[in-house]
């Protein structure tokens, strides 16, 4: 099995449209959450939403691109042009795109309906179809870079990141391919969108505060996480840069329940990661958890943690960085992955802000408020979606 490297780096974010200001934001606990601008705000319990500001897709796409990309599909080609930056190279028989989304072209879907039914309008736009499509990002910058490899979207909700990237590492280690564009992208704070959230009981009034007692609830977010992975001799060879080796990954599911998460699905799924990876509990340091706030997940997933990594559970650092960025949905897996990469690169754990309040439920060290400095050395990144799909990325230094 060949080993993984990650060279490039491409984000769009509550925090910033590129990988530096998210990852200052998530060091410095900085807060994307405010009211969405949605024009029917007052209509919503819960107005509060991590939405991608100031966003002008004309600086990152050519007109002729952006007349068949809904939101999303923007979000996930400005990244991947800033990861293919970063990396300086990519070729492209043996190049993979792979893509994950949770929701796909919800502003397209939003924005049909409002012709048709508010508007009057006889007809809707004419690309409609292919901006709505899940496999929109994967397409375009498969069209843009002249990649001619392997290119796909995957969708499993929350997970969809994790497992569009672990699907990447699977073919890179076996040989399938030398590189891979793999990540995930969602702009799904519709109007819609957000009452059916708010119909699920599941959104914070307020903010979103992982793993504290008086937690109400996630914060829907947007945005794009992408990354260059690549074989790791190729990556030495050409001299790059590398972050990271991403060194396993793990995937499983609870057969249980469509929206109650499991304790052993969750830990199954950390335990296969690391296995991959070749590492003990004891050699992970930093936990970036899937903490997404909810009274559900977070006990869920502390004891899961604990299941899985036994008496090491007391000593590794856990954070939820979706406090910060908002719960993007297909697209989290991925900016909670370029969070980890930036704990391991900078040596400080991103705190979880909000928090108030322990909670006897969740025992473990969840940085609280303010980063932490310490040396990463391994680290893994959690992902648990509904449908009980649990993704797991392990990554180690360099």
């Amino acid at each position: 099995m060949r080993r993984v490297a990650i060279t490039g780096l491409g984000c769009v974010s509550s925090l910033g449209h590129d990988v530096e200001k998210f990852l200052s934001g998530t060091r410095e606990g900085l807060s994307g959450v405010a009211k969405t601008t949605l024009p029917d705000r007052d209509l919503l319990t819960a107005q509060n939403v991590a939405e991608v500001k100031d966003w002008d897709p004309a600086e990152y796409i050519d007109k002729k691109t952006l007349n068949i990309s809904d939101r999303f599909s923007q979000f996930a080609l400005a990244a991947a042009g800033q990861a293919l930056v970063d990396a300086g190279d990519v070729s492209g028989e043996r190049t993979a795109v792979i893509v994950g989304t949770g929701v796909g072209g919800a502003f397209t879907i939003e924005e049909g309906y409002d012709r048709v039914w508010r508007k009057g309008q006889a007809k809707v736009n004419p690309f409609s179809i292919p901006k709505l499509m899940s496999n929109g990002p994967p397409s375009l910058i498969g069209l843009k870079y002249g990649i001619t490899g392997p290119a796909f979207a995957v969708s499993s909700a929350c997970s969809s990141s994790n497992h569009s990237i672990g699907t990447a590492f699977g073919m890179i280690r076996r040989g399938e391919i030398d590189v891979a564009i793999a990540g995930g992208a969602e702009a799904s704070i519709s109007f819609m969108g957000l009452k059916g959230w708010e119909a699920l009981r599941v959104i914070s009034p307020d903010v979103c505060r992982p793993f504290s007692k008086d937690r109400r609830g996630m914060i829907l977010g947007e945005g794009a996480g992408i990354l260059l992975l690549e074989d790791m001799d190729r990556a030495k060879a050409r001299g790059a840069k590398i972050y990271a080796e991403l060194a396993g990954f793990g995937m499983t599911s609870d057969a249980l329940d469509m929206v109650q998460p499991s304790i052993d699905g969750a830990a199954r799924a950390i335990r296969q990661a690391l296995n991959v990876a070749g590492l003990a509990p004891s050699d992970i340091d930093y936990v970036n958890a899937h903490g997404t706030g909810t009274p559900a997940n977070d006990p869920t997933e502390s004891k899961a943690i604990r299941a899985a990594f036994g008496p090491a559970a007391d000593s590794v650092l856990v954070s939820s960085t979706k406090a910060m960025h908002g719960h993007g949905l297909g697209a989290a897996g991925s900016l909670e992955l370029i969070a980890t990469i930036g704990a391991i690169c900078s040596g400080i754990v991103p705190p979880t802000i909000n928090f108030t309040e322990a909670d006897p439920e969740c025992d473990l060290d969840y940085v609280p408020n303010i980063a932490r400095e310490r040396p990463i050395s391994a680290a893994i990144s959690n992902s648990f979606a509904f449908g009980g799909l649990n993704a797991v990325l392990a990554v180690k230094a360099i």
